[in-house]
């Protein structure tokens, strides 16, 4: 392929039609030339369990990969099953040997093992955790003996399964470095089909980075232009693009075409959908959501359409037309303008259980044990406890007492949490001080909840506004979110419509992190009041945040008959005068601002829901305001950081709370880093 994301689509679409067993992604390892920054241990994972399929390949395999990726070197096969360690269930296993080799390997000796290169020993249980593997295994020995072998999480510690062998493959990329190296073509056949797209661009590319790469560090090689060159020539090429790198003494023409665009025009849809089927063409469409489909469906319904889908449950990079086999596929994503990001390979597994954030306290800093109170962290310590040496944690209380804690009670120690820059107290070993601490918060918790009790009972009385069943306006909106929806962000869709369409006044708290999807939540639930002719007003604390969010729901809403506007400080008096006056007449739908809103003064035609954004921002005045408006008015309040009480508000039930824990699909975590102004570091990164 072009680059890595032309190589995750076909990688993603092969694994949708044959066995990931034979299909493999082969990326790069190094991080770009002016970025010092060791490859992470995914990437090396990633390469190495590769390596080791290849080594092992008994069958044809697939491999997908792009120019930067051929272009570094790897370790040569004779080296990598010289280096790679096999064990059996019922083999013998010299322990001497062993640690030997995972010195050699750069292993390191933990008590517990949670990522790539570690190893523990544990009487006669060993764990493992190689670079070419998901998850760590566990060898279990009697005597001498391999008794058995599991894989186990790593963040629970708890076996998965059973394996009959197991291999053990060191950090490749240190390897490769000190060792001889060669191409990934010397792993494959002696003359592998390559097929490329558009192959001069790609030699092209490859030329220029490889002069910008030769000032990199020892720790990564690449094969020259020539090599390169050389090595394609050997093999069978077939070339797709309209230029040509080699001289074909072959060409063939497809009759395919690519899925015409809708851009959500379900009209024109309908019409190609009809053209196709009337000559006699199959039109499955792909998606992985049912969702969608049963979305899809519905709105064909509502237009009286007439055509039923043939759903295929997988997703593909893009639709096509292949007139030879007529067969016209649609993606769903292209259809609602959706945004496709491919998945990827077999994630490797990077969460690491409470033993690793233990390694990253440092002396001194502050913990909460829940028997004996705030402690300061004193480091580990080895100790004999019952005939073996174990390790334990150090902790200093009050006048220099000290506590040790086991490995095994970890979960009763957790990092202090307190005002930042104050230094708590500590507490003394054997007083009576910490129960006293807990039995009064205790207390007053319960004082507040049975004062939110009876808050909230009277919200249950009162009556509130039913809104209707979801309109086929509602559905349309809910397909053309450019994402995939999580499952937790699908819930809290659920629960909100839920609570929209009872009786009672609606009051919930959406949690969830930045970027997990909360304001979509919200969006769906003010359109569904403005359906109801109602109006929404969503509070936020700041300035900006009235600017980026009325950004938001503008361009989310444009396709749809409602009005948004919105009012801060920015905007003149004469601006806000005139957007008041057209939300007192009902000429605007979903009002956006800051606590300007709350004014005595604003007057609604007719309010229906209110949406809060991160509530504990506002002062007591403004919450008490809030208080007012929202005896009879469904309110949806969002949150990155909720207050504790506003937490235990929600925990208790006396408030219902949607929590939004997993990230989106493929969701790559922000890398941010500071370098000095550097035009070239500029340009790469762009």
């Amino acid at each position: 392929a072009s680059d890595l994301e032309q190589a995750e689509h076909i990688y993603a679409d092969l694994a949708v039609f044959g066995s990931s067993n034979h299909i493999f992604l082969w990326k790069d390892s190094f991080r770009r030339p002016l970025d010092r920054e060791r490859p992470d241990n995914a990437r090396i994972q990633s390469r190495a369990s590769v390596l080791d399929a290849l080594s092992d390949r008994t069958d044809k395999v697939i491999l997908v990969s792009y120019p930067e990726a051929l272009a570094e070197t790897v370790i040569r096969e004779e080296d990598f099953d010289h280096n790679k360690l096999v064990y059996k269930v019922g083999e013998q296993m010299d322990l001497d040997l062993l640690f030997e080799l995972m010195e050699d390997f750069h292993f390191e000796r933990e008590d517990f093992v949670y990522e790539a290169g570690q190893y523990a020993l544990r009487g006669g249980i060993i764990d493992l955790y190689s670079f070419a593997s998901e998850l760590p295994v566990r060898i279990e020995l009697d005597g001498r003996s391999i008794e058995s072998i599991r894989e186990f999480d790593p963040i629970s510690q708890l076996s998965t399964r059973r394996l009959h062998r197991c291999s053990v493959v060191p950090n490749v990329q240190k390897k490769a470095a000190n060792a001889e190296s060669s191409s990934i073509f010397a792993y494959l056949e002696k003359q592998p089909l390559v097929l490329a797209w558009d192959l001069p661009y790609a030699m092209n590319k490859l030329a220029k980075g490889l002069q910008k790469i030769e000032d990199l560090e020892d720790e990564f090689s690449f094969l020259s232009y020539d090599q390169i060159k050389s090595d394609l020539a050997s093999a069978k090429v077939v070339e797709f693009s309209q230029q040509r790198f080699f001289n074909p003494p072959l060409k063939v023409a497809f009759e395919q075409s690519p899925q015409p665009p809708v851009n959500k025009n379900f009209k024109l849809l309908i019409e190609q959908w009809k053209a196709h089927e009337s000559a006699g063409y199959l039109v499955p469409v792909f998606s992985e959501s049912r969702k969608q489909i049963e979305r899809l469906e519905s709105i064909f319904e509502d237009l009286g359409a007439g055509l039923k889908i043939q759903a295929i449950y997988k997703n593909l990079s893009q639709g096509f037309i292949d007139h030879q086999l007529k067969i016209a596929s649609y993606t769903e994503h292209q259809v609602f303008n959706r945004y496709y990001k491919a998945r990827q390979a077999k994630a490797v597994n990077s969460a690491a259980i409470t033993l690793k954030d233990l390694k990253n306290l440092k002396p001194g800093d502050y913990v909460v044990h829940m028997d004996h109170g705030i402690g300061q962290f004193q480091g580990l310590q080895k100790m004999e406890m019952g005939g073996k040496i174990q390790e334990a944690v150090r902790i200093r209380y009050k006048n220099n007492d000290l506590l040790y804690v086991n490995i095994g009670s970890l979960y009763k120690i957790s990092k202090f949490k307190g005002q930042e820059g104050q230094e708590p107290k500590l507490n003394r070993l054997g007083s009576e001080a910490w129960k006293k601490l807990k039995s009064k918060t205790k207390k007053k918790v319960k004082d507040i909840a049975r004062d939110l009790i009876k808050l909230y009972a009277e919200r249950k009385k009162a009556k509130g506004y039913s809104f209707l069943p979801d309109s086929y306006l509602q559905t349309e909106l809910e397909a053309s979110f450019m994402y995939e929806d999580t499952p937790d962000q699908a819930k809290a869709t659920d629960d909100v419509k839920k609570d929209m369409e009872s009786p009672n006044p609606m009051d919930r708290l959406i949690c969830g992190d930045v970027g997990f999807g909360k304001t979509e939540v919200a969006i769906r639930a003010a359109f569904k009041a403005v359906c109801d002719s109602k109006q929404v007003a969503v509070l936020v604390p700041t300035t900006i945040l009235a600017q980026q969010h009325y950004h938001t729901f503008r361009d989310r809403l444009e396709d749809f008959p409602c009005k948004v506007d919105y009012i801060n400080r920015f905007r003149t008096t004469k601006q806000q005068k005139a957007t008041l006056d057209k939300l007192e007449k009902g000429e605007i739908d979903i009002i956006i601002g800051t606590h300007r809103l709350l004014n005595k003064k604003i007057k609604f035609k007719d309010l229906g829901l209110l949406v809060v954004d991160e509530e504990q921002k506002f002062g007591v005045s403004s919450k008490e305001r809030l208080k007012a408006l929202r005896t009879n008015v469904d309110t949806l309040t969002l949150t990155a950081t909720p207050i504790p009480r506003t937490l235990h508000f929600s925990l208790m039930g006396a408030r219902d709370l949607s929590i939004i824990q997993t990230p989106p699909p493929n969701r790559r975590p922000v890398q941010t880093e500071v370098h000095v102004w550097n035009n070239e570091l500029i340009q790469e990164a762009v």
